[in-house]
């Protein structure tokens, strides 16, 4: 029951003859995509409308929260399309674009993750923004006051302008948030399918924080118990459903995995669920799972992070102050100590690299020792995780300015290469190359 290395760094005459070729890369560093959609309704002020700052976090309270199913992924470019959930049919909703800001936080089964790691299909929770510069934007840009707008059978709220996103998050990752659990009331057997009754409600109290909702399941669906994985016909073995028909199930409290099917029967919406997780235990092993998987994807990808601040020296040297982006397990964060050796790479704001040529990013990168590891008093916003490093650059680039994102990677982490969707390879990369324009998205909305 829940309760509540240093030789492997390229020489001084390689990155001299590749520095010109970097600096090139950073005078395009912005992609002035041509925004696809409408200017702020008649009667709007664009000054009284909230859109994040670069170098400053956004106030949370501010974002326009939304729930609904991931349809598309570009994962090399961190954003994609879901299917939003509004007060219409569910089946007649477009998809939807989106892009993560970049420090906004992925989750999935209860841990960080990567927009990879997410099936299609998944119900997603999503905190979001209007993009910060429509000017260079990665999704379509769409009237400010798009979510009152009605769209067909849809309904309104299906297509809101706030699209680039700080928190996207699954139902398992949402209720472990919120302290929150299913509460299952009632379930109806046929032929190793049919429907479970259910409701959100306060691990520690009675009430329920949401509404009743009728859900699928299936002979797919997965079952998770102490270290077990079952299935439903396990439970029907035990007794514990039926093999046919209803039983009650008294407020039986567990974590759920949601996703959306198409439903006979005429219902237009209508969810399902994929996953079933029963006691602790079960739900602490998949977020366990979940972070190792996470934890070797940042170690091969480089820590996200943009600059607070820059002090030069002579001869392109500088110091520069970095805060690391949250929402990621302690232990990579506990890799950045003071006098240990780093590398750390300009990144564009979809955190792809930025390579010189056939030269890799740790060849391209600045190295230096970090002077300084402090955590900032008070709770860090979110999508901060609160730690600022300070570094000694042997080589600052136009890339590594205030502001700026960039990748950080203490020297103890894998020195690899990333896959060629993943960086940007010189200047001679146009928008196609650097991510493909917004014209690959429908212009919804219009």
């Amino acid at each position: 029951m829940f309760q509540a290395s240093c030789s492997l760094l390229p020489t001084t005459s390689h990155r001299a003859s590749s520095f010109a070729s970097l600096l090139l890369v950073a005078v395009c560093f912005l992609v002035h995509v041509k925004a696809v959609g409408e200017q702020p309704a008649t009667g709007s002020k664009e000054s009284e409308v909230y859109r994040p700052t670069n170098g400053k976090f956004p106030a949370v309270e501010k974002a326009h929260s939304y729930r609904g199913e991931l349809v598309f992924v570009d994962h090399a470019n961190r954003r994609g399309s879901i299917r939003i959930q509004g007060n219409g049919k569910f089946r007649f909703t477009s998809p939807h674009p989106f892009v993560m800001l970049p420090y906004g936080i992925v989750r999935y089964h209860g841990a960080a993750a990567d927009l990879r790691d997410i099936p299609l299909g998944t119900m997603l929770h999503v905190k979001a923004f209007l993009p910060p510069n429509p000017e260079v934007s990665a999704v379509p840009v769409l009237p400010i006051d798009n979510r009152t707008r009605k769209a067909g059978n849809a309904g309104t709220g299906t297509a809101p302008a706030e699209n680039h996103v700080l928190l996207l998050e699954d139902e398992p990752s949402y209720c472990q948030r919120k302290g929150e659990v299913w509460k299952l009331k009632e379930v109806d057997v046929t032929n190793m399918k049919g429907l479970v009754v259910g409701s959100r409600a306060g691990k520690a109290r009675d009430a329920d924080t949401g509404s009743e909702e009728t859900m699928t399941f299936d002979a797919a669906t997965r079952i998770w118990r102490g270290r077990e994985y079952m299935g439903i016909e396990d439970l029907i073995a035990e007794g514990v459903w039926p093999a046919s028909g209803k039983k009650p199930l008294h407020g039986q409290m567990v974590i759920l995995g949601i996703t959306w099917k198409p439903t006979p029967g005429g219902v237009f919406t209508r969810f399902h669920i994929s996953d079933i997780w029963l006691d602790d235990e079960a739900i602490k092993r998949a977020i366990r799972n979940q972070n190792e998987t996470h934890k070797a994807f940042i170690r091969s990808r480089w820590m996200p992070a943009w600059v607070n601040q820059v002090e030069y020296g002579k001869f392109g040297r500088a110091t520069v102050t970095a805060t690391l982006f949250g929402g990621m397990d302690d232990a990579l964060y506990a890799d950045f100590k003071k006098g240990t050796q780093a590398l750390l790479a300009a990144s564009e704001n979809t955190l792809k690299h930025w390579a010189g040529g056939t030269a890799g990013t740790a060849q391209m990168a600045s190295k230096g020792p970090i002077l300084d590891v402090k955590k900032v008093d008070g709770e860090p916003p979110l999508g901060s995780s609160g730690i600022q490093i300070r570094f000694e650059s042997d080589l600052i680039t136009e890339g590594i300015r205030p502001a700026r994102v960039v990748r950080i990677r203490p020297a103890v982490w894998p020195d690899v290469h990333v896959p060629r969707e993943e960086y940007l390879k010189d200047s001679s990369d146009g928008h196609e190359d650097r991510f493909p324009t917004p014209a690959i998205f429908p212009n919804y909305g219009r």
